[in-house]
């Protein structure tokens, strides 16, 4: 199917032309008509399906220029909220919609100004809400209102705030929800404020032809040499590092440049210009390495990606294929690595549920142990993780400590930081075989 049958206005079907787009994808093609019949909207699709397109281009067509605030995107990152905007923005730039970001770890009043004359905004709930209390964002015209990454927005704890957002938009809007995962607060959000709303789900699935699911069984000593190792000799492209939390992320970060790789960190803790140099610098292959957070990293559009290395296990199904399905795009081939260590079992087990997934065990290789801190306090007074004098009872001799992960109370990120409430590796390891599932006490034997 192209472009064309799909009956857009003709300013939207330039712009269109003009992006390279060829033929809609299966989300767009689904969800477009629907929109444009005034239908309100769930879908399910993963990152890169071509959401914003499906929500972006008919909403287009129903916004006047010129009549105010009339559309309204909810996002639960700042980098999602400015790469929906921007898209939007490219969408409509020949119908000269406004078109602005509103997210919160910058001024306030800039975004006051640029509200004045956009007829759509797209932004973080926790910024909305705050130019809601200070009655400087109306939302009293707003016909359509877009909930972006449902899931993920309940899961960083915006469900509050998104409620309060909703209550003050006409009940005659049409609204539109799009989710990689269905959980019972979001379907609890769509029988609450969605009207008979058409479902669609795109089909989720990984292409084994082009994306090789492997995962390395190693001692905790181990894993950050091992994650080394693959950087530095198996990755040739540009690669994401995925970890649980932001302490983590920044600990990893800051060791991978100790070792010479090419890397900047994404979490919900840096400032936004931070965050978005380093997903420029990554789009623009000035660095190789991106280590984030699932929140940071959702809706990142980044191309040429050829590795994805999921250093800390995540908890379900979905979200490990949310985090795959960020290579093998495009004709491309990827690889998705999986480093486990005893602590990631649980999370494993889980992963292995969908039974859909082939995820292999592969054979050690042959790597040298680097030097891991944990802290660079400790570094500065002479104490650091690495291999200890021979002798030392504790831990025995020659070997390093567990790499226990983040201090106590650390959280794995789960809210925005929007507007908040109140190893080492010995030379050489035997692997298992090559066949997927999980048998105990090792991942590897067929089931």
């Amino acid at each position: 199917m192209e472009f064309e049958k799909l009956n857009l206005h003709p300013d939207l079907m330039k712009s269109v032309n003009r992006l390279g787009y060829k033929e809609p994808t299966p989300i767009q093609e689904k969800c477009i008509p629907l929109i444009k019949d005034g239908k309100d909207v769930v879908g399910q699709s993963l990152t890169g399906s071509g959401k914003t397109a499906a929500f972006g281009l008919p909403m287009l067509e129903k916004v006047v220029k010129g009549k105010g605030l009339q559309a309204l995107v909810l996002t639960p990152t700042r980098e999602l909220c400015v790469q929906v905007c921007d898209a939007i923005a490219g969408f409509g730039q020949f119908m000269r919609i406004h078109v602005t970001p509103v997210y919160g770890g910058v001024g306030l009043q800039p975004q006051i100004d640029a509200m004045k004359t956009a007829e759509i905004v797209v932004g973080t709930p926790g910024r909305i809400l705050d130019h809601l209390e200070r009655r400087t964002i109306d939302l009293h015209n707003v016909g359509y209102l877009v909930i972006d990454e449902a899931d993920k927005m309940f899961e960083m704890g915006f469900i509050e705030d998104v409620e309060r957002i909703i209550s003050q938009t006409p009940k005659s809007r049409q609204t539109m929800l799009f989710s990689a995962t269905m959980s019972t607060m979001v379907l609890n959000l769509v029988n609450k404020h969605l009207k008979s709303p058409v479902v669609v789900r795109e089909k989720i699935h990984v292409d084994k032809s082009l994306l090789r699911q492997l995962y390395y069984e190693v001692p905790m000593y181990d894993k950050f040499s091992l994650l080394v190792h693959l950087l530095k000799h198996k990755t040739a492209e540009l690669a994401i590092v995925f970890c649980g939390t932001r302490h983590e992320v920044d600990i990893i970060s800051r060791n991978l440049k100790v070792q010479g790789v090419d890397v900047m960190a994404v979490h919900g803790g840096l400032s936004q210009n931070k965050r978005s140099y380093a997903v420029d610098a990554l789009k623009k292959s000035n660095i190789s390495v991106l280590v984030a957070t699932d929140v940071a990293a959702r809706g990142l559009d980044i191309s040429n990606i050829s590795h994805i290395y999921n250093y800390d296990v995540p908890k379900t199904p979905e979200e490990y294929v949310h985090r795959i399905g960020r290579t093998a795009r495009a004709g491309h081939k990827g690889e998705a690595i999986t480093i486990l260590t005893e602590r990631d079992h649980e999370n494993f087990r889980r992963v292995l549920s969908d039974r859909t997934l082939q995820i292999y065990k592969e054979n050690m290789p042959s790597f040298q142990r680097v030097r891991f801190v944990v802290e660079e306090r400790r570094e500065r007074t002479g104490r650091s993780f690495g291999p200890r004098r021979s002798g030392d009872a504790r831990q025995g001799a020659g070997r390093p400590p567990m790499h226990r992960g983040p201090p106590r109370g650390e959280q794995r990120e789960s809210r925005g930081s929007d507007r908040p409430r109140r190893s080492f590796g010995n030379e050489g390891s035997q692997g298992g075989s090559d066949k997927p599932r999980y048998r105990e006490p090792h991942f590897g034997s067929a089931g």
